[in-house]
């Protein structure tokens, strides 16, 4: 059965959706910016990233409102001006933080401002670094003055297995207090329970001023199903696991093949669509 789908904004990923493995936003996804906008559609973004390392697509995709980083810890307007902000409680982030060290995992604490670091080679800062366009401040522990303005606390290994056994863990033995996810099956970020990206669909949805069920979402990651089952439709890149897929309405080309053009054109462009269930 045909119906016609009313969508007014796409929210989008940023790394393994908008951009390539080497962090490239392509021309035909500068293009696909372009035609979102001539059609009057909004385009947001929303990534486990800091805002300003979100900066610098802001130009090239022509955004024009509010962008989610720390999955919805920070909120800013286009300028970086700070709309809303979610820190951790105290002993929340105490105990993110014992918990990924107790497990072996490196740490990181993003406040809305800094990104710290107790080991400046350590696997991925250099990444990170490269990504984000900022460094990272090193220092000899983590504190309770670090810990209590803690936008997003992430846990780091290569040991891909473990980060997500200690996903499991964090949502387990942090419950409500906190959002725990994978955004690179490198990465497990915990964040305020109200910075997930499921919030960021409800909060864009007042700011934008269109309803939920006509927004479209788009991403790769464990921690976009969230924004999948709390928007109108949903888009899974062809990179993502077997898992994200399933959760989503349709399912695009991977973020090397163009997948993100492709699916502004073949799904949110597209006037009518078949019925679609999750």
């Amino acid at each position: 059965m045909k119906r016609q789908r009313d969508i007014r904004l796409l929210l989008a990923d940023v790394d393994g959706t908008l951009v390539t493995r080497g962090k490239v936003l392509t021309e035909a996804t500068k293009a696909a910016a372009v035609e979102l906008h001539d059609a009057g559609l909004a385009l947001a973004i929303t990534s486990g990233r800091p805002p300003r390392g979100m900066s610098m697509l802001i130009e090239p995709l022509n955004l024009q409102g509010a962008i989610a980083g720390f999955n919805g810890g920070v909120l800013v307007n286009t300028d970086l001006s700070v709309i809303e902000s979610h820190t951790l409680d105290l002993a929340t982030a105490r105990q993110t933080l014992e918990l990924m060290l107790d497990r072996e995992l490196d740490a990181w604490i993003y406040t809305a401002d800094d990104w710290f670091i107790r080991y400046k080679n350590a696997p991925h800062v250099a990444r990170e670094t490269s990504t984000v366009k900022f460094d990272a401040k090193v220092v000899a522990s983590f504190t309770d003055e670090h810990l209590a303005k803690a936008v997003k606390i992430v846990g780091v290994s290569d040991d891909l297995n473990l980060v997500a056994d200690c996903e499991k863990m964090a949502q387990r033995i942090l419950g409500r207090n906190a959002s725990a996810s994978r955004s690179q099956p490198y990465y497990l970020d915990v964040t305020h329970p109200n910075a997930n990206k499921g919030t960021v669909v409800t909060t864009l949805s007042k700011f934008f001023n269109v309803r939920p069920d006509q927004i479209a979402t788009i991403g790769d990651m464990p921690n976009d199903v969230l924004m999948f089952h709390k928007s109108g439709f949903s888009i899974a890149m062809g990179n993502s696991s077997d898992e994200v897929k399933s959760q989503a309405s349709a399912v695009t080309d991977t973020n090397e093949n163009e997948g993100f053009a492709k699916a502004v054109r073949k799904f949110v462009l597209r006037s009518t669509t078949s019925e679609c269930g999750r």
